[in-house]
């Protein structure tokens, strides 16, 4: 479930002329990636097959690279991505019920983007705000003590936001 990401050619076209310039210089692969992620919103096998023939690498290097590192996604993910933290602190103290409110609103579970690809949900371990918790974040903004009410308002304020944008 989720959005489906399409490649489209002057997308392509554009990483390979970044590609090219990072390649002048020494240790080319990461700022393709980032490029990649950057272009396309994730950066999946077809984007790192396209990345491996330019830079002359293994697809098994790139994949590795891609999987390694968290800023890289190999699925689209959503406009605005929401996160909550099941840390010990967080968990102990109901984050759990937070998460599941949030999948309940959004109609998706952990792990996968809204059909119309603009909520990405997703459960972090530690996101370094223990004395916060339960804490959750929205576009990296992090709401502390966090509860299934504070949740769920503040994703139908941005839900409502959205369908104003439209």
């Amino acid at each position: 479930m989720g959005a489906k990401l399409i490649i489209k050619e002057d997308q392509i076209l554009d990483l390979k002329r970044r590609m090219a310039e990072h390649k002048k210089k020494p240790g080319p692969l990461m700022p393709s990636l980032h490029d990649a992620q950057s272009i396309f919103g994730c950066v999946p096998l077809e984007v790192q097959k396209i990345i491996a023939d330019e830079l002359g690498e293994s697809i098994a290097k790139i994949n590795g690279v891609v999987t390694f590192y968290s800023r890289f996604t190999i699925e689209p993910v959503g406009k605005h991505t929401v996160s909550v933290c099941l840390g010990t602190a967080c968990y102990v103290k109901g984050s759990q019920t937070v998460l599941d409110e949030l999948s309940n609103v959004l109609g998706i579970k952990p792990g996968e983007t809204t059909e119309d690809g603009l909520f990405t949900l997703s459960a972090c371990r530690c996101i370094g705000a223990c004395g916060l918790s339960p804490a959750m974040t929205i576009d990296g903004q992090v709401t502390a003590q966090a509860t299934p009410a504070i949740a769920r308002k503040a994703l139908e304020a941005l839900i409502a936001e959205e369908k104003g944008n439209k």
